[in-house]
């Protein structure tokens, strides 16, 4: 099969499109023909080791996986033995994490970390999903426990993990303001904010305005800012950003002892991905709750463009790798 692989941490440049052997389900698993997967933020940081603490989880000096990609959508090839919920022909989608493995023609996957996909929905909407909407997701249901009436803040709101916390908080009922540049505002009225404010014009985090909860996708404010931001009660997620030696001290030693001392909340989500909430996105997407925003496509031969384009940082929703011979099916 073909797959994108790298054997050393760098710039897309270091990626290569080669073929290599199709893997075998083990017993739990279920192998997959992808028709399509997206592209997030994780894929270019595991690529670079950006920030260096990336490489106490995927290897030292090289990484000891050699294959991108989380986020995917196809159709069942083969089960292993123990596989009871899939069968070879069912449409599923779901995710692979830091193991990686989707940007090919096949992966394999356990079939707790699968669900199926509905006839009614696309396989470029289901790949799409399963990493950014379940941090949106649980960021705020789990971390930030929204309510209905709260008013809530999306910072990046234009982005992967963003477009989707933007609809997910409308669909509990909040007042829902974004955070995003002068040329996405429109994108974010799209999909429902109630008020948009343009980073590049204005601080939200000292214009004096107080929010229940702010979804940080973008967190590149410091837990400070965001504190100021937040109302008596309130509780700030960090859901992304770029970490700083300085950010990861403060969200590790600093906001707990802030938490314990105040009233005012903050903490970090990082996607558990099960099947449950991956039932909940069918169900919203089957129901137009929450319609993914797609920027681009780009054919799996070209990963490391849609990479490279992703790290930019301009990126409107999100970046889809399509398998050609599954483009349009």
């Amino acid at each position: 099969m073909n797959a994108i692989v790298f054997t050393q941490y760098g710039p897309p440049d270091l990626l290569r499109f080669r073929q290599i052997r199709t893997p075998v389900p083990a017993d739990n698993e279920v192998l997959i023909k992808i028709c399509t997967a997206s592209a997030n933020p994780l894929d270019w940081r595991i690529m670079r080791a950006d920030p260096f603490f990336v490489r106490l989880f995927m290897g030292l000096f090289k990484p000891k996986s050699q294959f991108l990609g989380s986020d995917f959508a196809g159709r069942v090839e083969a089960v292993g033995k123990d596989v009871r919920q899939f069968r070879p022909g069912d449409e599923v989608f779901g995710a692979k994490g830091f193991q990686g493995g989707a940007f090919a023609e096949y992966v394999c996957a356990p079939e707790d970390q699968l669900a199926m996909k509905s006839a009614s929905v696309s396989f470029e909407d289901a790949a799409s999903m399963p990493v950014a909407a379940i941090t949106a997701l649980q960021g705020l249901r789990d971390k930030g426990q929204i309510r209905k009436g709260q008013k809530v803040l999306v910072d990046g709101a234009s982005g992967g993990v963003g477009t989707f916390a933007v609809q997910i908080a409308k669909s509990f009922g909040a007042e829902v303001t974004a955070v995003c540049s002068t040329a996405k505002m429109d994108t974010a009225l799209s999909i429902g904010a109630d008020y948009v404010i343009d980073y590049t014009q204005e601080d939200f985090t000292r214009n004096g305005k107080r929010y229940d909860l702010i979804l940080a996708a973008n967190a590149f404010h410091s837990i400070f800012d965001y504190r100021r931001a937040l109302s008596a009660d309130g509780i700030c997620v960090k859901a992304g950003g770029k970490p700083s030696f300085q950010g990861v001290f403060l969200d590790m030693f600093v906001a707990p002892v802030l938490n314990l001392l105040g009233s005012k909340k903050t903490c970090g989500v990082f996607a558990k991905m099960n099947q449950s909430d991956l039932r909940i996105l069918t169900e919203m997407l089957e129901t137009g709750t929450v319609v993914p925003i797609i920027d681009r496509r780009y054919p799996l031969c070209d990963t490391a463009e849609a990479l490279r384009y992703l790290e930019e940082g301009h990126a409107r929703g999100k970046v889809l790798i399509t398998v050609d011979d599954c483009i349009g099916i």
